[in-house]
C-alpha cells in the first residue's frame, strides 16, 4: 500500500515549486528529457489515449524557431531555457487505441466524431502536460509553463508533416533562476471554491 510522501517531496512538487521566468546556465540532458517522459507516460488518460505529442526544443536553433511566435515577454523565457517543450495533441489519437487500449474496440468510439476527439485530446493532453511539470519537478528540475504564442504559426512551423497535431501550451524546463520569479499569487482557502456534499 502506498504511503504519503514526506513534506520535503510535497514542497518540491507543490508548495515551494514556482513557475520560473529565467534560467540558470545549466544544461538539461537528453537523458533527463527521456526520464521525464518515462514518468509522463505512466499518468492516467481516458482509455489510455495518450494524445500528447511533445517536441523538445533543445538546440538554440529550435528554440529560436519557437520563440519567434511567442509574445515579446515570452521570447526570452523560451530562448534562454535549457529546453522548451511544445505540448501538442493528436486529433487522430484514436488510431492508436487498438494497441494502447486493446481491451475493447475503443477506436470506434471516436471514429467519425471530430468534436469528441478534439475535446478528449485537449483534456487528456492537458493532463499529460501537468504530469510533465510534476515529473520534471520530481527529477529536480523547474518549469515555466506558458501560453502567449501563435498556435497556428507554431503548428505550421513544427507540425507541417503532422497536420492532426495541434499545439496546446509550451513549457520551458531547466534550473530556475530565483531572481526571475514574482511573489506568489494568492491561493484560495478550501471553502472558497470547494463543496463536500
Amino acid at each position: 500500500m502506498a504511503e504519503p510522501l514526506p513534506d520535503s517531496a510535497l514542497d518540491q512538487l507543490f508548495r515551494s515549486a514556482r513557475s520560473y521566468n529565467g534560467w540558470l546556465d545549466r544544461d538539461v540532458t537528453e537523458e533527463q528529457i527521456h526520464a521525464i517522459y518515462e514518468l509522463v507516460k505512466m499518468g492516467p488518460t481516458s482509455a489510455n489515449q495518450q494524445p500528447a505529442r511533445i517536441v523538445w526544443c533543445k538546440s538554440p536553433e529550435a528554440k529560436a524557431r519557437l520563440a519567434q511566435y511567442a509574445m515579446p515577454a515570452n521570447q526570452p523565457k523560451i530562448a534562454n531555457a535549457p529546453v522548451c517543450a511544445i505540448l501538442a495533441m493528436d486529433l487522430e489519437f484514436h488510431e492508436q487505441l487498438p494497441w494502447l487500449f486493446p481491451h475493447t474496440d475503443a477506436r470506434s468510439w471516436f471514429a467519425g466524431n471530430e468534436e469528441l476527439r478534439r475535446a478528449n485530446a485537449f483534456r487528456n493532453s492537458s493532463l499529460q502536460g501537468a504530469y510533465l511539470m510534476l515529473a520534471a519537478r520530481a527529477l529536480g528540475l523547474d518549469c515555466g509553463p506558458m501560453s502567449g504564442f501563435d498556435n497556428a504559426a507554431v503548428d505550421a512551423e513544427f507540425f507541417a508533416g503532422e497536420p492532426n497535431w495541434k499545439s496546446n501550451f509550451i513549457c520551458s524546463i531547466g534550473y530556475g533562476d530565483p531572481a526571475s520569479i514574482f511573489g506568489r499569487s494568492p491561493r484560495p482557502d478550501f471553502d472558497t471554491f470547494n463543496r463536500i456534499l
